[in-house]
């Protein structure tokens, strides 16, 4: 008798969706496995009442009518459930006690015959009773034996039979469904996997119960193994798996991902593949197979990857089930490599198979390099013929190209046979040949031309490792590559096909990429430049590479690639440090000031450039006549609207070039060559300021190159990285809206600064409008308003126009300040019919900053003005600092011979110069602060003299914060003691003094001596210390040893101006009340016993001429004078000091 258990995927679809109409159109052999549930749907009520439900009902019935089966299995359904129940919940708590035998059960009270003829001879009942006894014996058996690793198999005589299996399966299909209390399907089925027939009575019980079908699988795959061993168990529970996924095609997918997920039964998901694959073939020729097991070695989750690497490793091992799937998959690979190549007529891959095929290889690569497949002959055979197929010039066939030549390197063996090595070195060779067609016909700017300069650069520079990570992120995958095995490799790259003269003179002729930007993935020319530059190939070839980095430079927008600050870096690197291998003369040539002038004289500050200087129009020749070489072509960059990524490049290039000249000019001067010098003139019309910001608030497209600007600004031009700059940079005057403005031209602000003083409010509607516009759309203006400076200092312009003149100044300032600069000072320059005015420039400026100081007197009574001419003086120092310390570099001292013999003296002139420049214009400022009768007479102007005082204050301040040093010059060199009540409040540094100040008081002379005195009582009243007591102590006895050295005639010169300092150092420190006292009163006794000798007896007095000079003659009159002030200053100490009624 044939038996049949195999259920119909059309009858498990109709089941499964309750179609009745399919099933009437089964035969009665099909709709055999599911009758049970058939029966059951018939004979039990439902919960649904609608006719359609009863009309199905009814042709269930029709349909059961002729089947004489049905009739066991209603028997089955008419039986005493309940007590069944209860009696399995004793059968279960029985078999869960070790060494039960078989014999003791309850659902069978007494066997007198065998179990398969106890069965055959059996009512219904008691066959139900025989089926679960035994399932539940069987099932307490495998916990036993679970101890030991052996897959146990039941011998039963029930199950071992085919003739029962129907029978059984109706049983067990019934217990199923009317005792879910205690029994669980999933533990059913995986009792039934133990005895014969498991895997078929499985798909009958998964047919009966459609809606437990994927808890069916994912039990069984979850108590499956993570890698197929060799035992019947893992073979027993693969092929129910097959079975129910036959059974159900829909959902072997879903179970395919259910092992992925669990990591479990990795030889079952490739024959789930497999299967797929089979059945597709007519809709879908590929399917999914190759990108299935590309996701499992390449995807993210890496213990999937672990998990599949390790069951192709055991698969090459053992002959088991995983080496079975695995050589399926193999031979499936193998034919579809086939099927690729027979579509390529004489190696030309057509279109439509190319992204396939590199599909194909790039799951050979992964197979290889995670997994650690070895390759077959016929593999490594068909690979190599695919991997040296020419495709189309498309972007995937340079992504064929590109994953081919990866492959060749992260596989070896690919080339470990003669012929196999010579079709590749040809095909290389024709990628070299055919590289600039495919870049044109492809439009792919990243094209596999880069990637073979850049591979053959490696080569040459013996960087393996750097070739590893190329081939690693083209391949997408961490393929693990030993320098060993690239040997050959590196030999077919460098002696065979790329020598580094071939190279080098190939990469200078790859086109540039336009629009650079960081956003373009993929390999690039400036990668391959870059190296080439790194290794000093193009000077040992003297191959001339200025024009190609200039092209690009140009050709580049934000945000900013990452490889082109470090392009400039090694470029300039190679034009000025000559490589220790090599003659000096083998470097680089730098760019020209014409090419870098180009490029900004078609930016916002085009105007700013000599005309004369400009060459050509938008579009010009990168290569100037004296550079160009007869075999080098003239190459065209297009300049006419440069971005500003392209400027900041060039920017940085400048003063990175200065910076490593600098560096080395010592160097360079010894060794007797000459180095490129850009001139000061040229750096001084780079908006550098401007560039620097607009990098500043774009710090997300400019990140790589805004702090090695911001380093080279600071050490090279401090003037143009002020702290009030960058304070003020972000802060914006709210002018409110401005509706229908009038355009602004140069007549309207003529116009409105001509009314400066008769209608203010017009004056003020135009800087309002002009501090609400872009400060590039005002600087065209800028000469314009500059001319207006001097007429802003009239004293019928409202303070108000005077701040709005001001902040419009300071917004030009962030444009081209040194142009500005320039502009202001000669705007303001103090007009005399005594002497010439000249017109003052940059340089000018730079080599005597004291210059900006001579300008119109009524700038030192606005403060407006001031301020801004502050500005102009505090980056003038700073300029003429940094252009001598840049002098210095520039010449250094070869020769031993003249005045200066070393670096040292020179630089001690230069500190000594820049103090004198500081300390004058100090000076200057200080002597500004000093009041004059026109501001006692003229009314307001004590107010303005006030805040004037504050701004010089505050100048001063920082000068001496920055420089310790010009404070104590300074107070060396003194300046009106009528200033200390303004300088020791007014500027908070003044503290420093207190250092220098007993250097001070011993200097041989009395004005200074008075100074000191003096300054000592103002730092005392404002910062009354523990140091400050100390020097006024030292003060007081310096004057007390005076008194008693210094001659009568010079008494009155000392101690005259320093009674009033006594009273405030007593006012700050009552302790030393006593030594002043003492100091006062030797002082009175001296000059009363003096007076009294030289007085007539009527009081008249005469000169003393007791052997003295007419010149240091002294009369009494001058001692009685100097008597009453020591009196007052006695009254003083009393009031302030002693009987001071106000502590705090």
């Amino acid at each position: 008798m044939n038996f049949n258990f195999v259920v119909a995927p059309r009858v498990f679809k109709a089941i499964q969706n309750v179609d009745i109409s399919e099933l009437s159109k089964c035969t009665p052999k099909e709709i055999r496995p599911i009758l049970p549930c058939l029966v059951r749907m018939s004979l039990i009520s439902p919960l649904d009442n609608t006719r359609e439900c009863a009309e199905g009902r009814k042709e269930i019935l029709t349909l059961l009518s002729g089947i004489e089966l049905v009739n066991s299995i209603v028997a089955l359904l008419s039986i005493d459930f309940h007590a069944l129940e209860s009696d399995v919940k004793k059968e279960q708590q029985l078999r869960q006690k070790l060494g039960s035998s078989q014999s003791e059960s309850i659902l069978i009270q007494s066997l007198q015959n065998g179990l398969a003829l106890e069965f055959e001879r059996s009512d219904s009942t008691r066959r139900l009773r025989l089926v679960l006894s035994e399932l539940l014996f069987i099932s307490s058996q495998i916990h036993e034996q679970q101890r030991g690793q052996d897959f146990y198999i039941k011998q039963s005589d029930l199950f071992d039979n085919k003739v029962y299996v129907e029978e059984i399966c109706d049983v067990i299909c019934i217990a199923l469904a009317e005792l879910p209390a205690v029994l669980s399907i999933q533990d059913v089925v995986e009792t039934l996997l133990h005895v014969k027939h498991g895997p078929e009575i499985i798909c009958w019980i998964a047919a009966n119960s459609p809606d437990c079908f994927r808890e069916v699988c994912t039990s069984l795959i979850a108590n499956g193994e993570r890698q197929e061993e060799d035992n019947v168990g893992g073979r027993i529970r693969m092929q129910a798996l097959s079975m129910l996924c036959q059974m159900n095609p829909v959902q072997a997918l879903a179970i395919r991902a259910k092992c992925v997920e669990l990591c479990r039964m990795p030889a079952l998901a490739i024959t789930l593949s497999l299967d797929h694959a089979g059945r597709t073939l007519g809709a879908d020729a590929e399917g999914d197979m190759v990108a299935f097991v590309s996701g499992l070695l390449l995807g993210n989750d890496q213990q999937v990857r672990n998990w599949f690497a390790m069951f192709v490793r055991n698969g090459q091992k053992r002959k088991w089930e995983s080496h079975t799937a695995l050589q399926l998959l193999r031979e499936e690979l193998l034919r579809r490599l086939q099927s690729i190549i027979l579509f390529s007529m004489d190696s030309h891959l057509p279109d439509s198979c190319v992204v396939q095929a590199s599909a194909l290889l790039r799951l050979y690569c992964a197979l290889r390099g995670i997994a650690g497949i070895k390759f077959q002959e016929d593999e490594v055979s068909l690979i190599v013929q695919l991997l040296t197929s020419h495709p189309p010039p498309s972007p995937a066939g340079v992504r064929f190209v590109s994953l081919g030549l990866c492959m060749l390197i992260a596989c070896p063996s690919l080339i470990g046979q003669q012929e196999h090595e010579k079709r590749s070195v040809e095909w290389v060779q024709w990628l070299v040949r055919e590289e600039a067609y495919f870049e044109s016909a492809s439009g792919v700017t990243a094209s596999f031309g880069e990637m073979l300069l850049l591979m053959a650069i490696h080569f040459h520079s013996n960087q393996l490792s750097a070739i590893c990570e190329l081939v690693c992120s083209t391949l997408g995958m961490k393929v693990p590559i030993r320098p060993n095995n690239m040997t050959r490799m590196k030999q077919i790259f460098t002696q065979e096909i790329f020598t580094e003269q071939v190279v080098t003179s190939h990469a200078v002729k790859v086109p540039v990429t336009a629009n650079l930007n960081a956003n373009i993935p993929g390999f690039l020319p400036v990668h391959c430049i870059h190296q080439l530059l790194k290794s000093r190939a193009f000077t040992k070839h003297r191959v001339p590479i200025k024009d190609w980095i200039y092209r690009q430079i140009c050709s580049s927008v934000p945000p900013l690639h990452p490889v082109l600050p470090a392009l400039v870096e090694v470029y300039v690197n190679s034009v000025l440090v000559p490589s220790p291998k090599a003659p000096q003369e083998h470097t680089n040539r730098p760019m020209s000031e014409d090419e870098i002038r180009r490029v900004f004289q078609n930016s916002v500050f085009g105007a700013q450039f000599d005309g004369k200087k400009q060459r050509s129009g938008p579009v010009v020749a990168v290569m100037s006549s004296e550079d160009k070489d007869t075999d080098t072509e003239e190459f065209l960059a297009d300049v006419s609207s440069p971005s500003l990524t392209s400027q900041l490049l060039l920017l940085y290039y400048l003063l990175l070039y200065e910076d490593v000249r600098l560096a080395n000019t010592h160097s360079y001067v010894q060794a007797g060559r000459k180095v490129k010098s850009y001139s000061t003139e040229f750096l001084s019309e780079l908006p550098i300021k401007y560039l620097l910001q607009q990098a500043q608030k774009d710090q997300q497209s400019y990140a790589g190159l805004f702090s090695p600007l911001l380093r080279l600004l600071a050490m090279h031009f401090p003037h143009l990285s002020l702290v009030d700059d960058w304070l003020e940079e972000g802060m914006v005057i709210e002018v409110g809206s401005q509706p229908e403005q009038a355009p602004v031209s140069e007549a309207a602000i003529i116009e409105a600064f001509s009314h400066m003083q008769s209608c203010p409010s017009r004056t003020g509607r135009l800087l309002r409008q002009l501090l609400s516009m872009p400060a590039t759309d005002v600087w065209p203006y800028a000469e314009t308003i500059i001319k207006f400076f001097k007429c802003m200092l009239d004293d019928r312009v409202p303070r108000y126009i005077q701040e709005l003149y001001k902040q419009v100044w300071l917004r030009l300032n962030t444009v081209l300040p040194r142009c500005l600069w320039v502009m202001s000072i000669n705007a303001v320059l103090y007009e005399s019919a005594a002497v010439k005015n000249v017109f003052l420039t940059q340089e000018n400026i730079v080599l005597d900053p004291l210059q900006v100081l001579r300008c119109d007197t009524r700038v030192f009574r606005c403060a407006a003005a001031l301020s801004v001419v502050l500005r102009v003086l505090e980056a003038s120092l700073a300029a003429s600092r940094s252009q001598l310390s840049r002098h210095l570099q520039d010449r250094p001292l070869v020769e031993r011979t003249g005045q200066l013999t070393n670096e040292a003296e020179r630089e001690e002139l230069r500190v000594a110069l820049v103090a004198t420049q500081e300390s004058v214009s100090v000076q200057i400022l200080l002597e500004a602060c000093l009041e004059t009768d026109e501001d006692r007479e003229k009314p307001g102007q004590l107010w303005a003299l006030r805040e004037v005082r504050s701004l010089v204050c505050s100048f001063l301040h920082q000068v001496f914060i920055a420089d310790p040093s010009l404070a104590k010059l300074v107070h060396f060199q003194g300046y009106p003691r009528e200033l200390l009540p303004v300088t020791a409040p007014g500027i908070p540094s003044m503290h420093i003094c207190l250092d220098f100040i007993p250097e001070l008081l011993s200097q041989p002379s009395l004005e200074k001596q008075v100074f000191a005195v003096d300054l000592v009582s103002h730092l005392a009243v404002q910062y009354a210390l523990p140091k400050s007591l100390s020097v006024a102590r030292l003060a007081i006895n310096t004057l007390s040893t005076l008194l008693g050295v210094l001659p009568s005639w010079s008494r009155s010169e000392l101690f005259g101006p320093c009674l009033p300092a006594l009273v405030r150092i007593c006012e700050a420190f009552p302790p030393l009340v006593d030594d002043v006292v003492s100091l006062l009163m030797q002082l009175g006794r001296v000059c009363m016993s003096e007076a009294s000798l030289t007085a007539r007896q009527d009081g008249s007095v005469q000169s003393s001429i007791t052997g003295r000079n007419s010149d240091s003659k002294i009369s009494a009159a001058d001692n009685h004078i100097l008597c009453l002030k020591i009196q007052d200053t006695f009254a003083d100490i009393l009031s302030r000091a002693v009987l001071k009624v106000k502590i705090y």
